[in-house]
Order: C-alpha cells, then sequence, then structure tokens
C-alpha cells in the first residue's frame, strides 16, 4: 500500500506527443517526445508499439508521470511514464476528456 504522502510524491501532467520513433528494443516500443508545456520536452519510451499507430499517437494528449528517474533503453534514454490501461492485450492510453493546457499537472 502506498501512503498519501509517497502518492503525492509523483508528478503527473498532461503533455502532447510530439514526436514518435520506434525503438530497436526486445519489446515493441515506441520513443516519443512529450511537449509538458512549462517542463520542457521529454523523452518517454512506451511499450504500446502493438496497440497504436505512429499517426494515433502524434499530437496526443496524454497523462505521463513527469519525475521518474531516467532509464537507459537501448540507444535511448526515457525521462517519465506514460500512463496506459491494459485488458487482456487490449490497450487504452489514459488521456484527458476535454482540451486541456500542456503541463497541467493532474491531482
Amino acid at each position: 500500500m502506498a501512503t498519501i504522502d509517497e502518492f503525492s510524491n509523483l508528478d503527473i501532467r498532461i503533455g502532447e506527443v510530439i514526436e514518435v520513433v520506434e525503438l530497436n528494443s526486445r519489446k515493441p516500443m515506441y520513443g516519443l517526445k512529450v511537449d509538458l508545456g512549462e517542463l520542457g520536452v521529454k523523452s518517454i519510451a512506451a511499450g504500446i508499439r502493438d496497440g497504436y499507430t505512429k499517426e494515433e499517437l502524434l499530437h496526443r494528449k496524454i497523462v505521463v508521470v513527469a519525475n521518474l528517474e531516467p532509464k537507459k533503453i537501448g540507444d535511448f534514454v526515457s525521462e517519465g511514464m506514460l500512463l496506459a490501461a491494459e485488458d487482456g492485450g487490449a490497450l487504452s492510453i489514459l488521456q484527458p476528456d476535454k482540451d486541456i493546457k500542456k503541463g497541467t499537472k493532474v491531482r
């Protein structure tokens, strides 16, 4: 169980995908460049290549954890995490249901 203090340490933000590339990795992954407004652009690796095309992701607003420690995946450094749900292999990216400014904090 996580305490509310532990959860509040996560910086969850709305971002816009501005670039998508296929990563050369064991798992089918994309490397995303995500514009987080005032926080700038972050690189995020996402294992969602089986569920989404590059075109479906480009310019999509998504929900990301913006303050994770960077992790190197091959030549790519991931600086956050895209939030998605998976149900029996079906992927669904979490996204705002209204047009909301990039960088907006999720709470």
